[in-house]
């Protein structure tokens, strides 16, 4: 059977839309406007802007909607537009009262966005979910061991100063009052820029194009008056489309091509300097003047490196138009050196933080102290367990620990003892705890895999950075989304099950039905 319908009996006018219905309250859109925090966004985001200058601005639901959908659904900054142009659920999303066919706002509006939301904003949002998720729990936690470390009350009548000194004397160290509770885990990754791989015969080559716009601009501006600088591009194109024909370049064959274009550049940034000591205004824009910069620098590092035969130097820049990257060596399979932001990330019930976004490369075990101390700081007490990789196990971070009563899942330094044999438990216990620091690494992976968190596509340094912390909020706020679907279906069969056992008039213990659910968003 054939059903097809003509294009000339199909028109736009006739064509029938359900927009006279309710919207479904399954759709994933609705549910997840229930769990991003709005008005919380919308205070951080009011302060940017000024209240006495400027017409007004885009709604901060608005604006956060459309971040959230251009991750979610991997899109760039054009297609986000067309496509909240195109659903209604997503018009619902960022807040419209109605569907419009107009676009919410221009694209290159983007790049203000992110200027002005950055890694500390974002990571405020991320604080806040990490609340809701463990508010209930934490406030337990800190009310049930503060009872029975409360003193017996007494008949003898205190002044009010009296027993403040008590209890200043008494809590010396206020942190040993509640237990250690939880689980953390953290490791460190990076979010590789979109660039080109680079190498020094590229660096240089786009370089030298460079300062040939520089120079034909200068020459422009004196009106073609005089001689005009010889810059022998037509050579060097010449010389640099037979160097990238050959499929496999010797060593000697790179060595004399970067020694050409090193002279080339040396001979066009001479060329810029002489022209410029002829203007009396500067002539060249920011923009152009950054550029004239960075190509200075660049030919300074790469003629250190050519006369010194060395393949590496102190603040390395990769590429021009992105002076800010550097080459990150990590090591790993299939890509020795990666090119962007090092982050290091905490994972705490679920919800990752970015605790250190770094440019240069760096040792991520300092990152250990300063993620235990905001631990506490969040929750009231220290985490029970730190699940790390071995980098992270040095001896001034265990003796750190130890002070704390924190365990880390590392095996421990020095010789081999022979110990007592472990118990089934024990030993269960241990090896569940050591597999559980994949989630992290499962984290990483769902930032890479699902949300381009290895294609970060902004240009500036500040850009790029919320770009960053926006895909670990929308990471985020899947898991809250999760986990409250969860929670609600849990609550759903705690309340049949009681009705069915009240019922029958047997209620037996039912905590075993709700067991697994912490266990999936890491809970402790």
């Amino acid at each position: 059977m054939i059903r097809y319908t003509s294009i000339q009996q199909l028109t736009i006018e006739g064509f029938e839309t359900p927009f006279e219905n309710t919207l479904s309250a399954d759709n994933r859109w609705v549910k997840l406007s229930k769990v991003v925090p709005w008005d919380k966004f919308a205070n951080i985001y009011i302060q940017k802007m000024r209240k006495d200058f400027g017409r007004p601005g885009i709604s901060p639901r608005m604006v956060l909607g459309a971040l959230i959908i251009k991750h979610m659904e991997k899109l760039d900054d054009r297609s986000v537009i067309h496509h909240i142009q195109e659903n209604i659920y997503m018009q619902y999303f960022v807040g419209l009262s109605s569907f419009t066919s107009d676009p919410i706002f221009d694209p290159s509006l983007f790049v203000e966005i992110r200027k002005r939301i950055g890694l500390k904003d974002f990571d405020e949002l991320n604080k806040l979910l990490l609340q809701s998720v463990s508010e209930t729990e934490d406030q337990r936690h800190i009310k049930r061991h503060s009872k029975k470390n409360q003193a017996p009350k007494s008949d003898n009548k205190t002044t009010h100063t009296e027993s403040k000194n008590q209890k200043n004397k008494g809590n010396k160290n206020p942190s040993q009052k509640i237990p250690n509770k939880g689980k953390m885990q953290m490791d460190a990754t990076v979010a590789d820029q979109n660039i080109k791989y680079p190498t020094d015969t590229d660096l240089l080559r786009t370089s030298i194009k460079q300062c040939e716009k520089i120079i034909d601009k200068l020459y422009e501006i004196k009106e073609k008056k005089g001689v005009k600088p010889r810059t022998y591009r037509r050579v060097l194109d010449k010389f640099y489309l037979s160097y990238s024909k050959k499929r496999r370049k010797s060593k000697a064959s790179i060595r004399k091509a970067n020694h050409k274009f090193l002279e080339a550049l040396n001979r066009d940034i001479k060329h810029i300097n002489r022209m410029l000591d002829e203007f009396e205004t500067f002539p060249l824009t920011p923009k152009e003047q950054k550029m004239l910069w960075v190509v200075s620098i660049v030919y300074a590092q790469q003629k250190e490196m050519y006369d010194k035969r060395t393949n590496s130097c102190s603040d390395r820049i990769v590429n021009i138009h992105q002076p800010h990257v550097r080459p990150i060596v990590r090591g790993k399979q299939g890509s020795q050196v990666e090119f962007g932001s090092k982050l290091g990330v905490s994972l705490n019930k679920g919800i990752a933080r970015i605790d250190t976004l770094s440019w240069n490369a760096y040792n991520e075990s300092k990152d250990l102290r300063k993620q235990v101390e905001e631990y506490y700081k969040f929750h009231g007490f220290y985490p029970e367990l730190v699940q790390v990789d071995k980098i992270y196990a040095t001896r001034e971070n265990r003796a750190y620990l130890k002070e704390r009563g924190i365990r880390i899942t590392a095996p421990p330094l020095g010789r081999k003892r022979v110990k007592e044999p472990e118990t089934p438990y024990q030993k269960r216990k241990r090896k569940q705890e050591a597999v559980e620091r994949n989630q992290i690494e499962g984290k990483f992976g769902q930032g890479k895999n699902g949300y381009n968190l290895n294609n970060i596509r902004a240009y500036t340094r500040a850009t790029s950075e919320s770009w960053v912390a926006c895909i670990f909020f929308v990471m985020n706020l899947l898991a809250v989304q999760k986990f409250s679907f969860l929670l609600s279906n849990s609550m759903q069969f705690f309340l049949k099950y009681v009705s069915e056992k009240a019922i029958r008039g047997n209620l037996e213990p039912f905590s075993k039905y709700f067991q697994n659910t912490r266990k999936i968003f890491c809970i402790a």
